[in-house]
């Protein structure tokens, strides 16, 4: 090539062919790229231009058209979407649930609530059965509008190629370093916890449920709610959120799973949780890693509260052996995966912009509704707290 030709190529701009596609396989790699060049795809970020180009604007004059501004406009689309998806989320949890509960109780079902508040009333059963309808329905619409709305290939939107089991051990190991270094502060408290606080955030009155009821919750929670949160925060959100570089899709998806809790008591563990699952999936390649991230932790929850509610004397050492144990069994998985992975070259997929990660978190954040939403949901926690 002469030095004319080299000269031209340094001044073509090709955000997709300059993304760094080493750290995931071929065969996702191409139906990525594949949904990107799509150019009916408006939530694709596609820019591309010769840096000695330029175009006239009425009022401006003749001025080049910036990556950053093309990319502002792609990031405002991409969040509105993100936003409607965490507005279905919260109407769903809070408005549609008291409509579903007042039609069960008026063709006879043992179930109500309180306009005024979220607490469900009635069977245990009844409210079990009602618990399980809501959540199902409140992910099952969240998954599908952001599916349409994006319309991302099912192969990039649920990675399912382990490349690296590794990755899934090494996710595991960290989740259960967090849970640990998230629930020290009980190893020292003289407060012993109840086995309802596990159910903190349903509100009803867990003491009156049966054996049944508990088992049936748990392993919906646990198995069921997992594996959904997983496909809805790992999957088109976070493959639309790649565009900008993994970071920016870990960071992302991660807050946005801690603010729809919108409880402070679990948005800390939350968002650790989601950034130890999503970064372990981009290592292992395949969304089982954050499910099973998310269903170790809550498994470790669990047992730590069972290990709690016992009023034994020695409830205290029961619940430091458990906990330590745990915490080894997570360094020394950690540090053997970093150890054998330490020669495989980059973890993460790096995004070099003229808009720093910072900015354009700020940035994507603001946009209305998802701003609006996230307001939302963090004054729903700070009424919790109060109330």
């Amino acid at each position: 090539m002469n030095k004319t030709a080299e000269c031209s190529d340094s001044k073509i701009i090709n955000v997709i062919d300059e993304f760094d596609y080493s750290t995931q396989n071929d065969s996702y790699n191409g139906q990525f790229i594949k949904w990107r060049r799509k150019k009916e795809n408006k939530f694709s970020f596609s820019f591309s231009s010769n840096k000695d180009e330029s175009i006239f604007i009425d009022g401006k004059g003749f001025i080049s058209e910036s990556a950053v501004s093309a990319e502002k406009r792609t990031l405002a689309r991409i969040f509105n979407i993100i936003g409607n998806a965490m507005l279905i989320w919260l109407v769903t949890d809070t408005i549609v649930v008291k409509f579903l509960v007042k039609f069960l109780s008026i063709i006879g079902i043992d179930v109500n609530s309180n306009f005024f508040n979220n607490t469900i009333y009635g069977g245990s059963l009844e409210i079990v059965t009602v618990i399980i309808m809501v959540s199902l329905i409140r992910m099952i619409v969240t998954m599908f509008y952001l599916h349409e709305s994006f319309k991302v290939p099912l192969k990039v939107e649920f990675m399912h190629t382990m490349n690296h089991p590794s990755g899934l051990v090494t996710g595991i190991s960290l989740a259960l370093l967090v849970c640990t270094i998230i629930n020290i502060p009980s190893a020292f408290s003289p407060d012993t916890k109840e086995i309802y606080s596990f159910f903190r955030n349903i509100d009803t009155d867990v003491s009156v449920w049966g054996q049944v009821e508990f088992v049936v919750y748990i392993i919906f929670d646990t198995i069921i709610m997992s594996i959904l949160s997983g496909m809805i925060f790992c999957g088109a959100v976070f493959a639309v959120c790649r565009q900008f570089g993994d970071l920016f899709a870990i960071i992302i998806t991660s807050l946005t799973a801690a603010l729809l809790t919108h409880d402070f008591g679990d948005m800390a563990a939350v968002f650790l949780i989601s950034v130890i699952g999503s970064y372990g999936m981009l290592r292992s390649g395949s969304i089982f890693t954050p499910i099973a991230v998310s269903i170790v932790y809550k498994m470790y929850v669990l047992a730590l509260t069972v290990i709690e509610a016992e009023p034994s004397v020695s409830m205290s050492m029961t619940r430091g052996m458990f906990m330590s144990l745990v915490f080894i069994a997570g360094a020394v998985g950690a540090i053997l995966c970093f150890l054998h992975n330490r020669k495989k070259g980059k973890m993460l997929a790096e995004y070099k912009s003229e808009f720093p990660l910072g900015k354009r978190i700020l940035f994507s954040v603001k946009i209305f509704p998802y701003i609006a939403v996230g307001l939302v949901c963090i004054v729903y926690a700070l009424v919790g707290v109060v109330f």
